[in-house]
Protein backbone atom coordinates (compact mmCIF):
# COMPACT_ATOMS: atom_id res chain seq x y z
CA UNK A 1 0.00 0.00 0.00
CA UNK A 2 1.18 3.42 -1.01
CA UNK A 3 0.85 6.82 0.04
CA UNK A 4 -0.05 9.96 -1.81
CA UNK A 5 2.22 11.22 -4.33
CA UNK A 6 4.84 13.56 -3.96
CA UNK A 7 6.36 14.95 -6.90
CA UNK A 8 10.07 16.41 -6.82
CA UNK A 9 10.64 19.65 -7.86
CA UNK A 10 13.69 18.81 -9.85
CA UNK A 11 10.93 16.57 -12.13
CA UNK A 12 8.87 19.55 -13.29
CA UNK A 13 9.72 22.27 -15.50
CA UNK A 14 12.17 24.70 -14.16
CA UNK A 15 9.97 27.72 -14.62
CA UNK A 16 7.42 26.85 -11.59
CA UNK A 17 10.29 27.64 -8.99
CA UNK A 18 11.17 30.96 -11.03
CA UNK A 19 11.06 34.19 -9.19
CA UNK A 20 9.11 36.00 -12.34
CA UNK A 21 6.51 33.01 -11.71
CA UNK A 22 6.19 33.56 -8.28
CA UNK A 23 6.07 37.62 -8.29
CA UNK A 24 2.51 37.77 -9.33
CA UNK A 25 1.10 35.55 -6.54
CA UNK A 26 3.22 37.13 -4.01
CA UNK A 27 2.38 40.55 -4.67
CA UNK A 28 -1.37 39.14 -4.64
CA UNK A 29 -1.48 37.31 -1.38
CA UNK A 30 0.78 40.16 0.50
CA UNK A 31 -2.42 42.73 -0.37
CA UNK A 32 -5.08 39.77 0.48
CA UNK A 33 -3.30 39.28 3.69
CA UNK A 34 -3.49 43.32 4.39
CA UNK A 35 -6.99 44.47 2.99
CA UNK A 36 -6.95 47.41 4.96
CA UNK A 37 -3.65 49.20 3.61
CA UNK A 38 -3.25 51.46 0.93
CA UNK A 39 -1.97 49.83 -1.80
CA UNK A 40 0.25 51.92 -4.24
CA UNK A 41 1.31 48.07 -5.27
CA UNK A 42 -1.63 47.14 -7.84
CA UNK A 43 -1.14 48.66 -11.31
CA UNK A 44 -5.27 47.96 -11.57
CA UNK A 45 -7.45 50.95 -13.22
CA UNK A 46 -9.78 52.87 -11.44
CA UNK A 47 -13.35 51.56 -10.46
CA UNK A 48 -15.09 54.25 -10.58
CA UNK A 49 -17.06 54.43 -13.53
CA UNK A 50 -17.63 50.57 -13.11
CA UNK A 51 -21.75 49.55 -13.18
CA UNK A 52 -22.74 46.03 -14.04
CA UNK A 53 -25.56 48.12 -15.63
CA UNK A 54 -22.73 48.91 -18.71
CA UNK A 55 -22.42 45.19 -18.77
CA UNK A 56 -25.88 44.52 -19.98
CA UNK A 57 -25.99 47.21 -22.54
CA UNK A 58 -23.01 46.70 -24.85
CA UNK A 59 -24.25 43.13 -24.78
CA UNK A 60 -27.38 44.85 -26.27
CA UNK A 61 -25.44 46.92 -28.36
CA UNK A 62 -23.32 43.77 -30.12
CA UNK A 63 -26.39 42.05 -30.47
CA UNK A 64 -28.34 45.35 -32.51
CA UNK A 65 -24.89 45.06 -34.62
CA UNK A 66 -25.04 41.63 -35.26
CA UNK A 67 -28.79 41.94 -36.87
CA UNK A 68 -28.55 45.47 -38.28
CA UNK A 69 -25.11 45.51 -39.41
CA UNK A 70 -24.13 41.82 -40.37
CA UNK A 71 -27.89 40.88 -41.06
CA UNK A 72 -27.71 37.78 -38.56
CA UNK A 73 -31.03 36.18 -37.55
CA UNK A 74 -31.87 35.16 -34.03
CA UNK A 75 -30.41 32.05 -34.64
CA UNK A 76 -27.35 33.27 -35.67
CA UNK A 77 -26.94 35.65 -32.84
CA UNK A 78 -27.25 32.61 -30.11
CA UNK A 79 -24.92 30.99 -32.29
CA UNK A 80 -22.03 33.99 -32.04
CA UNK A 81 -22.62 34.28 -27.92
CA UNK A 82 -23.04 30.76 -26.82
CA UNK A 83 -20.48 28.66 -28.92
CA UNK A 84 -17.44 28.33 -29.62
CA UNK A 85 -16.16 31.37 -31.50
CA UNK A 86 -13.94 32.01 -34.50
CA UNK A 87 -10.46 31.28 -33.30
CA UNK A 88 -9.04 34.96 -34.23
CA UNK A 89 -12.14 36.35 -32.40
CA UNK A 90 -15.22 38.02 -33.56
CA UNK A 91 -14.57 41.30 -32.80
CA UNK A 92 -11.01 41.48 -34.95
CA UNK A 93 -13.38 44.31 -37.16
CA UNK A 94 -14.07 46.63 -34.77
CA UNK A 95 -10.66 46.42 -33.23
CA UNK A 96 -9.14 47.34 -36.56
CA UNK A 97 -11.26 50.19 -36.76
CA UNK A 98 -10.31 51.41 -33.49
CA UNK A 99 -6.82 50.93 -34.11
CA UNK A 100 -7.29 53.11 -37.44
CA UNK A 101 -9.72 55.92 -35.40
CA UNK A 102 -7.71 55.97 -32.48
CA UNK A 103 -3.97 54.93 -33.53
CA UNK A 104 -3.74 55.85 -37.14
CA UNK A 105 -2.86 52.34 -37.51
CA UNK A 106 -4.33 50.51 -40.65
CA UNK A 107 -4.58 46.97 -39.60
CA UNK A 108 -6.05 43.90 -41.82
CA UNK A 109 -8.89 42.93 -39.57
CA UNK A 110 -7.46 39.52 -40.66
CA UNK A 111 -3.78 40.34 -39.31
CA UNK A 112 -6.15 40.95 -35.83
CA UNK A 113 -5.69 37.98 -33.58
CA UNK A 114 -8.52 38.13 -30.60
CA UNK A 115 -6.60 36.61 -27.11
CA UNK A 116 -7.57 35.35 -23.95
CA UNK A 117 -5.94 39.22 -22.74
CA UNK A 118 -2.50 40.56 -24.15
CA UNK A 119 -0.93 37.85 -21.84
CA UNK A 120 -1.77 35.24 -23.90
CA UNK A 121 -1.30 37.27 -27.03
CA UNK A 122 2.87 38.00 -25.96
CA UNK A 123 2.70 33.85 -24.77
CA UNK A 124 1.55 33.11 -28.79
CA UNK A 125 4.03 35.68 -30.17
CA UNK A 126 6.85 33.90 -27.83
CA UNK A 127 6.55 30.58 -28.99
CA UNK A 128 6.14 31.03 -32.24
CA UNK A 129 9.53 33.40 -32.35
CA UNK A 130 11.30 30.10 -30.52
CA UNK A 131 12.96 28.32 -33.00
CA UNK A 132 16.08 27.08 -31.80
CA UNK A 133 17.89 26.81 -28.09
CA UNK A 134 19.66 29.71 -29.75
CA UNK A 135 16.70 32.30 -29.78
CA UNK A 136 16.49 35.12 -27.19
CA UNK A 137 14.02 37.87 -26.84
CA UNK A 138 15.72 41.58 -25.52
CA UNK A 139 13.56 43.80 -23.57
CA UNK A 140 14.16 46.71 -21.57
CA UNK A 141 15.22 46.45 -17.85
CA UNK A 142 13.42 47.24 -15.87
CA UNK A 143 10.20 45.40 -17.43
CA UNK A 144 7.20 44.11 -16.93
CA UNK A 145 7.31 40.79 -14.84
CA UNK A 146 4.66 39.18 -17.47
CA UNK A 147 7.16 39.09 -20.19
CA UNK A 148 9.94 37.54 -18.30
CA UNK A 149 7.50 34.60 -17.10
CA UNK A 150 6.11 33.92 -20.40
CA UNK A 151 9.56 33.77 -21.79
CA UNK A 152 11.00 31.54 -19.29
CA UNK A 153 8.09 29.41 -19.22
CA UNK A 154 8.59 28.47 -23.04
CA UNK A 155 12.33 27.98 -22.32
CA UNK A 156 13.16 31.43 -23.95
CA UNK A 157 15.63 33.30 -22.62
CA UNK A 158 15.63 36.64 -21.91
CA UNK A 159 18.74 39.25 -22.69
CA UNK A 160 18.22 42.67 -21.13
CA UNK A 161 18.97 45.99 -22.62
CA UNK A 162 19.66 48.38 -19.73
CA UNK A 163 17.23 51.72 -19.13
CA UNK A 164 18.81 55.24 -18.65
CA UNK A 165 17.09 58.17 -17.34
CA UNK A 166 15.05 58.83 -20.08
CA UNK A 167 14.51 55.33 -21.33
CA UNK A 168 15.83 53.54 -24.04
CA UNK A 169 18.94 54.48 -25.70
CA UNK A 170 19.29 53.36 -29.43
CA UNK A 171 23.17 52.66 -28.35
CA UNK A 172 22.09 50.20 -25.68
CA UNK A 173 19.98 48.51 -27.99
CA UNK A 174 22.79 47.98 -30.88
CA UNK A 175 25.35 47.34 -27.99
CA UNK A 176 23.00 44.40 -26.79
CA UNK A 177 22.87 42.90 -30.24
CA UNK A 178 26.07 42.73 -30.71
CA UNK A 179 26.81 41.46 -27.71
CA UNK A 180 23.87 38.26 -28.03
CA UNK A 181 25.32 37.56 -31.42
CA UNK A 182 28.92 37.64 -30.31
CA UNK A 183 27.69 34.48 -27.85
CA UNK A 184 26.04 32.48 -30.64
CA UNK A 185 22.86 33.76 -29.47
CA UNK A 186 20.05 34.57 -32.08
CA UNK A 187 17.78 37.77 -30.86
CA UNK A 188 14.69 37.54 -32.12
CA UNK A 189 13.00 40.36 -30.87
CA UNK A 190 13.02 43.36 -28.56
CA UNK A 191 9.85 43.64 -26.46
CA UNK A 192 9.18 47.26 -25.55
CA UNK A 193 6.40 49.31 -23.81
CA UNK A 194 6.93 53.14 -25.82
CA UNK A 195 4.55 55.00 -23.19
CA UNK A 196 4.73 54.92 -19.41
CA UNK A 197 5.83 51.71 -19.17
CA UNK A 198 5.29 49.45 -16.39
CA UNK A 199 7.59 49.66 -14.08
CA UNK A 200 9.17 52.86 -14.65
CA UNK A 201 6.94 54.91 -16.57
CA UNK A 202 9.12 56.05 -18.91
CA UNK A 203 7.91 57.17 -22.38
CA UNK A 204 9.93 57.40 -26.23
CA UNK A 205 10.44 60.13 -27.71
CA UNK A 206 8.78 60.46 -31.37
CA UNK A 207 12.44 60.52 -33.03
CA UNK A 208 14.04 57.39 -30.60
CA UNK A 209 10.46 55.14 -31.87
CA UNK A 210 12.02 55.90 -35.61
CA UNK A 211 15.50 54.86 -34.69
CA UNK A 212 14.05 51.53 -33.03
CA UNK A 213 12.24 51.28 -36.38
CA UNK A 214 15.51 51.74 -38.43
CA UNK A 215 17.44 49.27 -35.90
CA UNK A 216 14.77 46.59 -36.14
CA UNK A 217 15.17 46.76 -39.77
CA UNK A 218 18.77 47.31 -39.85
CA UNK A 219 19.32 43.85 -37.38
CA UNK A 220 16.77 41.78 -38.29
CA UNK A 221 14.50 41.89 -34.96
CA UNK A 222 10.89 42.41 -34.85
CA UNK A 223 9.68 45.04 -31.92
CA UNK A 224 6.78 44.13 -29.72
CA UNK A 225 5.41 46.73 -28.78
CA UNK A 226 2.69 46.55 -25.86
CA UNK A 227 0.22 49.42 -25.21
CA UNK A 228 -1.89 49.29 -22.24
CA UNK A 229 -1.03 53.10 -20.95
CA UNK A 230 -0.97 55.25 -24.13
CA UNK A 231 -4.02 57.16 -24.00
CA UNK A 232 -3.31 57.87 -20.36
CA UNK A 233 -1.53 61.51 -20.73
CA UNK A 234 -0.72 63.12 -17.60
CA UNK A 235 -1.74 66.77 -19.52
CA UNK A 236 -3.62 67.27 -22.72
CA UNK A 237 -2.05 67.66 -26.31
CA UNK A 238 -0.73 65.20 -29.02
CA UNK A 239 -0.05 61.70 -27.91
CA UNK A 240 3.47 60.64 -29.95
CA UNK A 241 2.33 57.66 -32.51
CA UNK A 242 2.84 53.99 -31.88
CA UNK A 243 5.53 52.35 -33.22
CA UNK A 244 3.27 50.56 -35.12
CA UNK A 245 1.92 53.37 -37.06
CA UNK A 246 5.41 54.57 -38.14
CA UNK A 247 5.58 51.02 -39.16
CA UNK A 248 6.04 50.39 -42.83
CA UNK A 249 7.47 47.34 -43.00
CA UNK A 250 5.97 44.88 -41.05
CA UNK A 251 8.90 45.24 -38.46
CA UNK A 252 6.05 45.35 -35.13
CA UNK A 253 4.27 43.26 -33.68
CA UNK A 254 1.32 45.22 -31.74
CA UNK A 255 0.13 43.91 -28.31
CA UNK A 256 -3.25 45.45 -27.55
CA UNK A 257 -4.52 44.81 -23.23
CA UNK A 258 -7.87 46.16 -22.80
CA UNK A 259 -8.07 45.61 -19.03
CA UNK A 260 -7.05 49.24 -18.96
CA UNK A 261 -9.40 51.18 -21.62
CA UNK A 262 -12.29 48.28 -21.11
CA UNK A 263 -12.23 46.38 -17.82
CA UNK A 264 -9.82 43.58 -16.74
CA UNK A 265 -12.58 41.36 -15.87
CA UNK A 266 -13.85 40.88 -19.51
CA UNK A 267 -9.61 39.07 -20.13
CA UNK A 268 -9.14 40.59 -23.46
CA UNK A 269 -6.54 41.49 -25.61
CA UNK A 270 -4.82 41.00 -29.32
CA UNK A 271 -2.37 41.04 -31.41
CA UNK A 272 -1.86 42.56 -34.76
CA UNK A 273 0.61 40.11 -36.71
CA UNK A 274 0.66 41.13 -40.35
CA UNK A 275 3.72 39.76 -40.94
CA UNK A 276 3.53 37.50 -44.00
CA UNK A 277 5.51 34.03 -43.96
CA UNK A 278 7.39 32.32 -46.55
CA UNK A 279 6.18 29.90 -48.51
CA UNK A 280 3.35 29.25 -51.49
CA UNK A 281 0.43 30.22 -49.18
CA UNK A 282 1.64 33.50 -47.81
CA UNK A 283 0.11 33.31 -44.62
CA UNK A 284 0.03 35.78 -41.81
CA UNK A 285 1.87 35.30 -38.95
CA UNK A 286 -1.93 36.46 -36.89
CA UNK A 287 -2.90 32.75 -38.89
CA UNK A 288 -0.21 30.58 -37.24
CA UNK A 289 -0.76 32.01 -33.87
CA UNK A 290 -4.06 31.45 -34.76
CA UNK A 291 -2.86 27.79 -34.86
CA UNK A 292 -1.15 27.47 -31.60
CA UNK A 293 -3.59 29.45 -29.70
CA UNK A 294 -6.50 26.45 -31.06
CA UNK A 295 -4.66 24.22 -28.68
CA UNK A 296 -4.11 26.44 -25.65
CA UNK A 297 -7.67 28.42 -25.32
CA UNK A 298 -9.44 27.16 -28.12
CA UNK A 299 -10.47 30.81 -28.56
CA UNK A 300 -11.49 33.79 -26.29
CA UNK A 301 -14.99 33.97 -25.13
CA UNK A 302 -17.36 35.31 -27.44
CA UNK A 303 -19.01 36.83 -24.53
CA UNK A 304 -16.24 38.58 -23.23
CA UNK A 305 -16.02 40.08 -27.06
CA UNK A 306 -19.31 40.86 -26.93
CA UNK A 307 -19.27 43.35 -24.40
CA UNK A 308 -15.90 44.77 -25.51
CA UNK A 309 -17.43 45.45 -29.39
CA UNK A 310 -20.83 46.74 -27.38
CA UNK A 311 -18.47 48.90 -25.63
CA UNK A 312 -16.90 50.29 -29.07
CA UNK A 313 -19.67 50.25 -30.79
CA UNK A 314 -21.26 52.81 -27.82
CA UNK A 315 -18.41 55.29 -28.44
CA UNK A 316 -18.44 55.30 -32.46
CA UNK A 317 -15.19 52.90 -32.08
CA UNK A 318 -13.22 54.24 -30.23
CA UNK A 319 -11.60 53.70 -26.75
CA UNK A 320 -10.14 57.11 -26.56
CA UNK A 321 -13.73 58.29 -26.65
CA UNK A 322 -14.61 55.61 -24.11
CA UNK A 323 -11.92 56.37 -21.67
CA UNK A 324 -12.52 60.42 -21.35
CA UNK A 325 -13.59 59.59 -17.52
CA UNK A 326 -10.69 57.54 -17.19
CA UNK A 327 -8.32 59.96 -18.65
CA UNK A 328 -9.27 62.70 -15.97
CA UNK A 329 -9.01 60.66 -12.91
CA UNK A 330 -5.64 59.16 -13.90
CA UNK A 331 -4.34 62.52 -14.78
CA UNK A 332 -5.84 63.91 -11.44
CA UNK A 333 -4.25 61.22 -9.50
CA UNK A 334 -0.91 61.26 -11.07
CA UNK A 335 -0.83 64.67 -9.92
CA UNK A 336 -1.56 63.83 -6.51
CA UNK A 337 0.91 61.53 -6.58
CA UNK A 338 3.91 63.31 -7.91
CA UNK A 339 2.51 66.73 -5.83
CA UNK A 340 2.55 64.73 -2.52
CA UNK A 341 5.97 63.32 -3.04
CA UNK A 342 7.38 66.74 -3.32
CA UNK A 343 5.47 68.13 0.12
CA UNK A 344 6.42 64.84 1.79
CA UNK A 345 10.04 63.76 0.47
CA UNK A 346 11.65 67.53 -1.02
CA UNK A 347 14.33 67.87 1.44
CA UNK A 348 14.91 63.86 2.77
CA UNK A 349 18.17 62.96 2.08
CA UNK A 350 18.88 59.78 -0.36
CA UNK A 351 15.06 59.63 -1.24
CA UNK A 352 13.91 61.11 -4.70
CA UNK A 353 11.35 60.04 -7.47
CA UNK A 354 10.81 59.98 -11.09
CA UNK A 355 7.99 62.40 -13.11
CA UNK A 356 6.41 60.60 -15.88
CA UNK A 357 4.35 62.23 -18.37
CA UNK A 358 1.59 59.78 -17.74
CA UNK A 359 0.81 56.75 -16.97
CA UNK A 360 -0.04 54.62 -13.93
CA UNK A 361 3.45 54.57 -12.40
CA UNK A 362 6.24 56.33 -10.42
CA UNK A 363 9.59 55.34 -9.27
CA UNK A 364 10.26 56.09 -5.98
CA UNK A 365 13.81 55.49 -4.85
CA UNK A 366 15.19 55.46 -0.82
CA UNK A 367 18.66 54.96 1.03
CA UNK A 368 17.69 51.20 2.14
CA UNK A 369 16.98 48.29 0.40
CA UNK A 370 13.45 47.41 -0.40
CA UNK A 371 12.85 43.56 0.17
CA UNK A 372 9.41 41.62 0.16
CA UNK A 373 10.37 41.41 3.76
CA UNK A 374 9.93 45.50 4.09
CA UNK A 375 6.92 45.44 1.65
CA UNK A 376 5.55 43.18 4.66
CA UNK A 377 6.64 44.82 7.66
CA UNK A 378 5.11 48.29 5.49
CA UNK A 379 1.66 46.26 5.52
CA UNK A 380 1.66 45.01 9.25
CA UNK A 381 3.14 48.18 11.08
CA UNK A 382 2.49 51.40 8.67
CA UNK A 383 -0.93 50.06 6.83
CA UNK A 384 1.04 51.04 2.84
CA UNK A 385 1.83 48.68 -0.16
CA UNK A 386 4.09 49.16 -2.62
CA UNK A 387 5.76 46.69 -5.29
CA UNK A 388 9.53 46.43 -4.58
CA UNK A 389 11.10 46.92 -7.93
CA UNK A 390 13.70 43.91 -7.38
CA UNK A 391 10.51 42.35 -9.38
CA UNK A 392 11.43 43.63 -11.98
CA UNK A 393 15.03 43.99 -12.45
CA UNK A 394 17.92 42.21 -10.79
CA UNK A 395 19.56 45.14 -11.01
CA UNK A 396 21.80 46.91 -7.98
CA UNK A 397 19.52 50.25 -8.67
CA UNK A 398 16.23 47.82 -8.30
CA UNK A 399 17.19 47.25 -4.33
CA UNK A 400 16.38 50.66 -3.69
CA UNK A 401 13.76 51.17 -5.10
CA UNK A 402 9.58 50.07 -5.16
CA UNK A 403 7.08 51.06 -7.98
CA UNK A 404 4.28 52.93 -6.65
CA UNK A 405 0.45 53.03 -8.71
CA UNK A 406 -1.71 55.69 -8.58
CA UNK A 407 -4.48 53.97 -10.73
CA UNK A 408 -7.10 52.60 -8.99
CA UNK A 409 -6.94 54.86 -5.59
CA UNK A 410 -8.81 57.88 -4.64
CA UNK A 411 -7.15 61.30 -3.44
CA UNK A 412 -7.56 60.84 -0.23
CA UNK A 413 -6.22 57.68 -0.62
CA UNK A 414 -3.31 58.79 -2.13
CA UNK A 415 -2.84 61.14 0.72
CA UNK A 416 -3.35 58.48 3.58
CA UNK A 417 -0.90 56.32 1.89
CA UNK A 418 1.94 58.72 1.23
CA UNK A 419 1.44 60.17 5.12
CA UNK A 420 2.08 56.53 6.19
CA UNK A 421 4.80 55.70 3.28
CA UNK A 422 7.00 59.11 4.72
CA UNK A 423 6.63 57.35 8.26
CA UNK A 424 7.94 54.66 7.05
CA UNK A 425 10.61 55.92 5.01
CA UNK A 426 11.05 58.10 8.29
CA UNK A 427 11.56 55.14 10.45
CA UNK A 428 13.89 53.08 8.12
CA UNK A 429 16.23 55.97 7.16
CA UNK A 430 16.84 56.85 11.18
CA UNK A 431 18.53 53.59 11.18
CA UNK A 432 21.07 54.56 8.79
CA UNK A 433 24.38 56.11 9.14
CA UNK A 434 24.62 59.53 7.64
CA UNK A 435 26.69 58.65 4.92
CA UNK A 436 23.82 56.28 3.88
CA UNK A 437 20.91 58.28 4.12
CA UNK A 438 22.47 61.37 1.81
CA UNK A 439 23.12 58.85 -1.00
CA UNK A 440 20.21 59.24 -2.67
CA UNK A 441 19.85 60.48 -6.45
CA UNK A 442 18.59 63.46 -7.75
CA UNK A 443 14.76 63.74 -8.63
CA UNK A 444 14.15 63.75 -12.44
Amino acid sequence: MTGPVVLERRDLHASLADPALLSMNFLNEVAGRFPEAVSFAAGRPTEEPFDTADLHRYLDAYCRYLVQAKGYDDTQVRRELFQYGRTKGIVHELIARQLELDEGINADPEAVLVTVGAQEALLLVLHALRSSERDVVLAVTPTYVGLTGAARMLDLPVRSVPEGPQGLRSEDLLDTIRSVRASGERPRALYVVPDFSNPSGHSLDLETRRRLLRIAAEEDILLLEDNPYGYFRAAAGDRSPTLKALDIDQRVVYLGSLAKTCFPGARVGFAVADQRIAGPDGSLLADELSRVKSMVTVNTSPVAQALVGGMLLEHGGSFLRANQLQIGIYRRNLERLLTGLGRRFADVPGVSWNTPSGGFFVVLTVPFPVTDGLLELAGVRHGVLFTPMSHFSDGEQARWQMRLSCSALTVERIDLGLDRLAAMVTEHSATLPATAAGSGTTQD
